[in-house]
């Protein structure tokens, strides 16, 4: 559990209080008020605009707790250096918060705690509580708790006590009790019955400093001086990472600090070889002896120096030899809190204990299923044996019914097999008469075939004469644009000579010859013009010559295809082939028509129909309509 989580667990009870309305929001005055609190407890500088334009975007409504701990984590919590605060100063706070709206004891109870004793249960709840909110301790943690406050007590603990106080309140859950229920619990006095307060006082001290504090051992020992020699007495404090020393039990007076790491180490030193030690220290350098023998010596190494220290009697030098050693490992291993260290291990186990428990419940489950399928097959086999004996009855009586089938079918397949030998023969016969009508076949498809390829051929004739005739009627197109382009040329023309006319009547020189240049550009436009109708005039004897082909074309197709009808129609006994000289005289050439055609043939005659209506000149209007009639006869249908 690192610093920031224990900083959540107490800054989630100062939200939680000032929720009056427990809707899960928070006003943003109360938030502006509790973050300048915590910037301050905490040692870091206030930003007192960064609330607003951190939640600029939102209305002037209250702000949930998800909606606060994007701020709190940005603005504070990434600020706070594990070191300058007073863990104590941001926990007093947050309880101040809390303890207005949640802690209300009974004021007439005799066993009541002092409020400064419910503070320390309250941070030593949070402490051991679990890392989910809202927050809760398990009974086993309780448990523990309750157990460390009796030993500092030196009384026994009673579970008896606390299962009945679990069984007799409704909130406790299987999951855990909060806070308040602790409290409650502890203010009750069913676990300090008959204990004065100022022993409950220092018991729970005790425990706050070793749990939160860190406060591996705590007490008097006698001290060697490094210059003077002497022995002194003093308070020692002992942590994971140092030994601090004060001159009385109130820790005001620091006098030392030895710092501990891994290079870090302590030993016991046995009476008899420290009276060995004085004696030839004596001997050699004559002092004056100890006003006291120190016995129960342990000496405390470190890289620069070694610290003599004595304890009051071997239990109490085995106990701070232990601890000491304890803080130096925690040291190696890289940790900072013995009981963050302990307290995940109790996690682990109930965890492994839950888990065993699990495994033991789906292995009881498992068992009684192979039970419940064991006794289910055993009932299933009996049904089973009964259902053989019936179906051994009935194989014996199908089996004389199979018995009986199978003689009528023996006798049946015989009469059948003699049937079979008639009609093999009758369809040998009738084999040998259809491969010759195959053959007959054979020969009339192979005739069919050359008639075929002489088709395609005139086919593939047919096909160039159409593309002929796309070829010609593509180039007749191009030269009427070209005639309708000269003809706008010649129409624009005109329209300019007019306009010139009506508009420069005073100036009739200049427009005579401007008229003269226009004149020679119409003639040349209509030399043009004639050029245009001539290359047309052949394009239109082209297209004619390009039908006669189709035409004859499409006869040779009609022919062939005649042809191939009379070849298809199948021969009968006793008719003969008729010669191919009658057919040809019955064989009439119908008259035929490409739709196709006529349509373009007619759309181009509309097309230049509405060429002549523009035509403003009479002469070029008449002409134009000789050749539009011109062209509109190679449009009859041929016989």
């Amino acid at each position: 559990m690192d610093l920031r989580s224990e900083l959540l667990k107490s800054i989630w009870y100062g939200f939680t209080a000032l929720d009056v309305e427990k809707s899960g929001k928070v006003s943003k005055s109360q938030l502006k008020v509790l973050s300048h609190n915590l910037c301050t407890v905490l040692c870091i500088p206030h930003d007192p605009v960064a609330l607003e334009e951190h939640f600029r975007d939102d209305d002037d409504g209250p702000v949930s707790s998800q909606g606060y701990m994007p701020y709190l984590n940005k603005y504070i919590l990434d600020k706070v250096v594990e070191g300058s605060f007073t863990k104590e100063n941001v926990d007093e706070l947050c309880w101040t918060l809390t303890a207005k709206k949640n802690y209300k004891p009974d004021r007439s109870s005799s066993s009541l705690l002092p409020e400064k004793d419910a503070f320390r249960l309250w941070c030593l709840f949070n402490f051991l509580s679990e890392d989910k909110y809202p927050l809760v301790m398990v009974p086993d943690e309780v448990e523990y708790l309750l157990k460390k406050v009796c030993m500092a007590m030196s009384i026994e603990f009673n579970c008896v006590e606390l299962e009945d106080f679990f069984s007799s309140q409704d909130s406790v859950q299987q999951s855990g009790i909060n806070v308040w229920v602790f409290l409650e619990m502890m203010n009750s006095g069913k676990v300090t019955k008959g204990i004065e307060k100022s022993i409950i006082s220092m018991a729970i001290e005790e425990v706050y400093r070793e749990i939160v504090g860190d406060v591996l051992k705590e007490g008097y020992l006698w001290k060697k001086g490094q210059l003077r020699r002497n022995w002194k007495e003093r308070w020692f404090t002992l942590r994971p990472s140092n030994l601090l020393y004060y001159t009385g039990e109130d820790r005001r007076d620091c006098q030392g600090n030895i710092t501990l790491d891994g290079n870090c180490c302590v030993e016991e030193i046995d009476d008899d070889q420290t009276l060995f030690a004085h004696w030839i220290k004596n001997i050699l350098f004559p002092v004056l002896p100890d006003r006291d023998g120190k016995r129960c010596m342990f000496c405390l190494k470190t890289l620069s120096k070694t610290y003599e220290m004595s304890a009051s009697d071997t239990k109490q030098r085995q106990e701070w030899t232990t601890a000491i050693q304890t803080a130096i490992r925690l040291h190696v291993e890289g940790k900072n809190s013995l009981h963050k260290d302990l307290k995940l291990k109790r996690r682990e186990q109930r965890e492994q204990r839950e888990k065993r428990r699990q495994a033991k419940e789906e292995e009881l489950q498992r068992l009684r299923a192979l039970q419940e399928e064991r006794e289910r097959k055993l009932a299933e086999l009996e049904l089973l044996k009964e259902a053989q004996k019936q179906a051994q009855a009935l194989m014996e009586q199908d089996e004389q019914r199979r018995r009986q089938q199978h003689e009528q079918l023996q006798k049946a397949l015989e009469v059948q097999l003699r049937e079979a030998e008639e009609a093999r023969v009758s369809m040998q016969a009738e084999m040998a008469l259809k491969e010759e009508e195959a053959e007959k076949q054979r020969k009339r498809i192979q005739e069919l075939e050359e008639m075929q390829k002489r088709l395609e051929e005139a086919l593939q004739q047919e096909i160039k004469a159409r593309l002929d005739e796309e070829a010609f009627r593509y180039a007749q197109a191009g030269l009427l644009a070209e005639e309708e382009e000269k003809m706008k040329a010649l129409m624009a023309l005109q329209e300019e000579q007019e306009e010139y006319i009506l508009k420069t009547q005073r100036e009739k020189q200049e427009l005579k010859q401007e008229m003269e240049v226009k004149s020679r550009a119409l003639d040349e436009a209509q030399r043009q013009l004639e050029e245009v109708r001539a290359n047309r005039h052949r394009v239109d004897q082209d297209v004619v010559a390009a039908q006669r082909k189709l035409r004859q074309a499409s006869t040779n197709v009609k022919h062939w295809n005649v042809q191939m009808n009379r070849l298809m129609r199948p021969i009968g006994p006793g008719e003969k082939r008729p010669s191919l000289g009658s057919s040809f005289q019955t064989f009439q050439i119908p008259s035929q028509r490409d739709p196709g055609l006529r349509l373009r043939r007619n759309s181009g005659t509309q097309d230049r129909d509405e060429e002549s209506k523009e035509n403003v000149d009479n002469s070029v209007g008449s002409d134009l309509e000789k050749r539009h009639s011109h062209a509109s006869n190679g449009d009859m249908d041929i016989p």
